[in-house]
């Protein structure tokens, strides 16, 4: 039987209690229907799959259309990975909301002409949207089926289920997105006839054992005449009994006191949650979150999703401040003077490394400082742009390193890229020298070796670079020179490698992550070795490479890490020397190839390192030895020293 049945059984059970009492033979009134008849007028509603006509056939048409490119799951803030398999285990959680906040529900329902559920179904929405499940969110709905008063008084199941998908895009106020729950709500409301177990066979969405098909969070709202067993002689009472299961990833079950016509007393139940991804805290403070919400808007209903808060003041306070105290001292010095006090440090260490050509920090930074002198009799020096187009070579990191000298910003130009676009950023930067070829510039003898003397600010740009251009025109950032001393800083400490370190120069001189690959190596001792660009597109050669110069630091993001590691693996290579991985430019995941490649080099450093072109990094987070240890999604860290 379902929740409604509880009613006519409990009559019947009073009836034939009250007779057998008296020695009497219970006395029942004949049911218009039986379960059975209910079972052929459905078969004779829907008629035949086959025939295009029939309320079988229209139904499924419309939830074809209605769960078309449905999310296969949403994003919860979950604890602990989903399992490969559910074990089914669950918790649960008492809820209440009081007689006070269910008034405010009908009403602001009957001001929308909604239902209480639908308001609480689009306030559910509302949180998972912020709570990261994204702007497409399914929820399963129970809907009771008596469609026909001559099945009031009948035991049975009679339940159905529901998939009602709520669209959160476009920042809409809660009202307006009442209205789109409502709207959505009433079409399915039209179409509940098909039984959900036909509906999922149809669909045939993509089946795992780990969740659910079509939603995995089911909200359930019962209004059904209560209940009592009214027992002569007997006090008797209705006793939930919960299992240690649970059928969702969460579910919320509730009951309407009052509300159906009469005054609204409070609704309660409970949230049933799975213990394979939630802890019970967790879910605690979900359901306050949610509580919080249902009031803010009956409170305010034309506010849009983006100004409902669901944070704590506690919450709110240990991210903005607690989160936020990254000061740490930064050295008040500047980029060419932190290069030039390793040159004095470590003159013979090797500096770069390009096929046969080998620099030491004596040789690199005599080069550096010719080109230097040869840009500043040119005219360049501070808040001045120079463009550097040049492929991947020595001299490549001798410009950079000769530009920062002058004060300058550097300008990195892709000789790859398309005439266009190069000659857009041209066109837009307007460099005071386009450097693209060293051969000529600095010969030996016409410049000194010396360093030059260069009145630097730190709010002096250091590099100028352009956007991927993904969402319009490509823009240009400017990172001035503190930036990026602090972000080397940060880098340092929470890397260290000793100088001599072999750092893979493999980035894209295009791309911000070079500058924080070429200096964390020039700046502090290491050796930057440069691979081919045929080296750099090919898996197989990468690992080659990598393994042939005993590299220990690689940037590269996270496509290239997974290849990598596909190639080392079938090559039958563990790189011992590779101890560290950053990845950025893209969402860190862990496929299978790089779970096993970092478990064969037991102590091997991934990090996570986020952050927009405007900022550099400005997140960082490292990822545990074990990568079984480490949560997914991978997170983005917290914010690096000075950051907020």
């Amino acid at each position: 039987g379902d929740g409604w049945s509880l009613g006519p059984l409990s009559a019947d059970l009073a009836t034939a209690y009250a007779a057998r009492c008296r020695g009497e033979e219970p006395q029942w009134a004949p049911l218009p229907a039986q379960y059975a008849d209910y079972t052929l007028w459905q078969h004779e509603l829907l008629g035949e799959a086959a025939d295009q006509d029939s309320l079988f056939t229209r139904q499924l048409s419309y939830w074809k259309g209605q769960l078309s490119e449905l999310p296969e799951q949403i994003r919860l803030p979950v604890d602990r990975p989903r399992p490969a398999t559910t074990s089914y285990r669950g918790g649960h959680l008492a809820i209440e909301l009081d007689a006070e906040l269910h008034a405010g529900l009908v009403g602001l329902g009957r001001e929308h002409g909604a239902s209480v559920y639908m308001v609480l179904q689009a306030a559910l929405a509302t949180l998972l949207h912020k709570l990261g499940a994204g702007e497409d969110i399914p929820v399963g709905s129970l809907i009771a089926g008596r469609t026909d008063q001559a099945l009031d008084d009948l035991v049975g199941f009679f339940v159905n289920t529901l998939v009602l998908r709520t669209d959160t895009s476009g920042d809409p106020t809660f009202a307006e997105l009442l209205g789109r729950v409502r709207e959505s709500a009433l079409a399915a409301y039209a179409n509940q006839d098909l039984p959900f177990e036909h509906l999922v066979e149809a669909l045939n969405p993509s089946r795992s054992l780990a969740r659910q098909p079509l939603f995995q969070v089911l909200l359930a709202l019962q209004n059904v005449p209560r209940s009592e067993f009214a027992l002569s002689g007997l006090a008797a009472e209705i006793v939930l009994v919960r299992t240690p299961t649970a059928m969702f990833d969460l579910g919320f079950h509730l009951l309407e006191r009052g509300g159906t016509g009469g005054p609204a007393e409070g609704i309660v139940g409970r949230v049933e949650y799975s213990t394979d991804l939630f802890d019970h805290a967790t879910v605690e403070a979900l359901v306050d979150r949610w509580l919080r919400l249902l009031a803010a808007v009956v409170a305010e209903p034309d506010r849009p999703l983006s100004r409902i808060d669901v944070l704590t003041a506690e919450e709110r306070h240990e991210l903005l401040v607690e989160r936020n105290d990254t000061a740490s001292e930064a050295p008040a010095t500047s980029l060419p003077a932190l290069f030039e006090a390793q040159v004095r440090a470590t003159p013979q260490v090797e500096a770069v490394v390009f096929e046969d050509t080998v620099l030491t920090y004596r040789e690199l930074n005599a080069r550096a400082n010719r080109l230097a002198h040869a840009l500043i009799a040119r005219g360049v020096g501070p808040e001045q742009v120079v463009a550097v187009r040049l492929p991947r070579s020595v001299e490549l990191v001798v410009a950079v390193l000769a530009v920062l000298k002058t004060g300058a910003a550097y300008l990195p130009v892709d000789p790859d890229y398309p005439a266009a676009r190069i000659a857009y950023m041209l066109e837009d930067a307007r460099p005071a020298v386009v450097l693209d070829d060293l051969a000529d510039v600095t010969p030996a003898g016409e410049q000194p070796e010396t360093d030059p003397v260069v009145a630097l600010d730190a709010r002096h740009p250091a590099y100028v670079i352009y956007t991927s251009g993904s969402t319009g025109r490509p823009k240009a950032v400017v990172m001035p020179a503190a930036g990026l001393v602090n972000l080397l800083g940060w880098h340092h400490r929470a890397v260290g490698g000793e100088p001599g370190t072999r750092t893979a120069q493999f980035t894209a001189i295009s791309f911000d992550v070079s500058a924080q690959e070429m200096l964390s190596a020039l700046l502090f001792g290491k050796t930057l070795v440069v691979p081919t660009d045929e080296q750099r597109r090919s898996a197989e050669l990468l690992a080659q490479w990598l393994d042939r110069h005993q590299v220990e630091e690689l940037f590269a993001p996270n496509l290239v890490v997974e290849a990598l590691a596909e190639a080392a693996e079938e090559a039958g290579q563990a790189l011992p020397s590779l101890r560290l991985i950053a990845q950025a430019g893209e969402a860190m995941r862990l496929g299978s190839a790089l779970r096993r490649f970092q478990l064969r080099r037991p102590g091997r450093e991934l990090h996570n390192h986020y952050g927009p072109a405007e900022t550099h990094v400005v997140t960082a987070y490292p990822l545990p030895t074990d990568p079984a240890d480490c949560p997914l999604p991978v997170p983005i860290g917290r914010p690096i020293a000075n950051c907020q």
